[in-house]
């Protein structure tokens, strides 16, 4: 069992255990301003990394949301700081609500999920996701066709081919496809889809 007091401290009014998240995208921005602001906030540890260019892979935010246990609470300067668009939004919020999380931004009280309103928020963002996965299914099917005819083929394996792979990286850095559209097309769960890019992040630096 992990010590709470080597990854987060506790929120005073509500017992939480709060764990910042900071991001910059170029290498020549700074991460310390954020990372006061969130340390300020009572957050005992804080992941930070700088991503460049289009990369969507952001290993740090990977192993945060992969340690989330039930109470604790994510804490981000601004939701800009955590995902690049609201499709990449729901995509987390829906990771942290699994894990029994929350969320709270500083800038954007609203978003505060540990309150009343903020739920009622992720309640909006739940159906917003539900929405989502209902035209998965359309889309799907002509992703299959498509990548049929370049000659890939599907099915529930433990591991992908190299060829399959090579169609994951592409779409993920594209960026037009949600992370549950790649998951659905080739058949994995979205945690393995995760674990994929986080590892190709780990191998190119």
């Amino acid at each position: 069992m992990r010590d709470p007091a080597d990854i987060a401290t506790r929120d005073i009014e509500t017992g939480a255990f709060l764990i910042g998240y900071a991001r910059v995208s170029t290498r020549d921005q700074n991460l310390c301003n954020q990372e006061a602001q969130l340390r300020a906030a009572g957050c005992g540890n804080v992941f930070a990394e700088k991503i460049t260019g289009t990369r969507r892979a952001r290993p740090q935010l990977d192993r945060m949301l992969d340690h989330l246990r039930t109470g604790d609470v994510i804490v981000v300067t601004r939701l800009d700081r955590l995902a690049r668009s609201i499709r990449d939004l729901l995509d987390i919020v829906e990771r942290i609500r699994d894990a029994g999380a929350g969320l709270r931004s500083l800038a954007e009280p609203w978003a505060d999920t540990t309150t009343p309103a903020g739920r009622t928020v992720l309640t909006v963002f739940g159906g917003m996701a539900e929405f989502e996965r209902s035209l998965i299914v359309e889309r799907t099917s002509s992703g299959r066709a498509a990548a049929r005819a370049r000659g890939t083929k599907f099915g529930r394996k433990p591991t992908l081919t190299p060829a399959q792979l090579e169609d994951v990286y592409r779409l993920a850095d594209e960026g037009n496809t949600s992370m549950q559209e790649i998951a659905a097309l080739f058949g994995i769960h979205r945690s393995t889809l995760f674990r994929l890019l986080s590892q190709r992040a780990e191998r190119t630096g």
